[in-house]
């Protein structure tokens, strides 16, 4: 089997950075296809990212970009991968911030919300279309991007800022709504960031799709507390 260029961490990296954006787009686009609708599908309360998808290209060029495979075979291994790591990243996010980012309970042949059948077809056809067409053409536009390290050290920094206030931000919003919206009096930098650049309308705006558990203990959108 033939094998094809080894594949280095920077490499990883640039994959997870540019299919987050990538990823962004798609979901939001599919969003107003299905929805009619226009609203934010970012992973991140900063930059332009959907992680998961970063996430998925990332790992399933580095498994199976190793060597050179048919389409049928990458689809039926991208199928079973992404179904695999959506479940458990599903799982993983709902332990940080102790809420869902997704549910598919809407759709058709899911299992508990965290996966289903269109989104690991999506799965299969992604690592089909990365490893046969993609990932060629864009190891070159990467080849050069990472000869410069300062913008690779750069992206990185943000990266990791922009994951840590987007976990303080969750988690405030969260606290804050379980508080029945108590307003408090800011007396320092922590308070004000968190009730002006973490309020309710920045957070419904960035992160519409959020999940909680109510009284009950039934999952409904936080948006459905304000």
């Amino acid at each position: 089997m033939e094998k094809i260029k080894k594949i280095d961490i920077r490499q990883i990296l640039w994959y997870f950075i540019i299919f987050s954006v990538i990823g962004l787009i798609i979901e939001t686009i599919y969003c107003y296809i299905t929805t009619g609708v226009i609203e934010s599908r970012k992973g991140l309360i900063i930059g332009p990212f959907c992680p998961i998808y970063g996430l998925g290209a990332a790992t399933i060029i580095a498994i199976f970009g190793k060597t050179k495979k048919n389409v049928k075979n990458l689809f039926i291994q991208g199928f079973i991968y992404g179904s695999i790591l959506e479940y458990v990243v599903s799982y993983i996010l709902e332990a940080i911030y102790g809420m869902r980012f997704w549910n598919y309970t809407y759709l058709k042949y899911n299992l508990n919300g965290r996966i289903s059948l269109v989104y690991s077809i999506f799965w299969g056809v992604l690592t089909a279309i990365l490893i046969k067409f993609i990932a060629p053409k864009m190891d070159k536009i990467i080849a050069k991007i990472t000869k410069k390290k300062i913008v690779t050290i750069i992206i990185v920094i943000f990266f990791i800022l922009d994951t840590i206030l987007t976990i303080w931000a969750i988690k405030t919003y969260k606290n804050r709504i379980l508080n029945n919206n108590q307003k408090i009096e800011i007396n320092n930098i922590k308070q004000y960031i968190e009730e002006k650049c973490f309020s309710n309308e920045i957070m419904r705006k960035t992160f519409p799709n959020l999940r909680i558990k109510n009284e009950k203990g039934e999952e409904v959108f936080i948006r459905e507390y304000l």
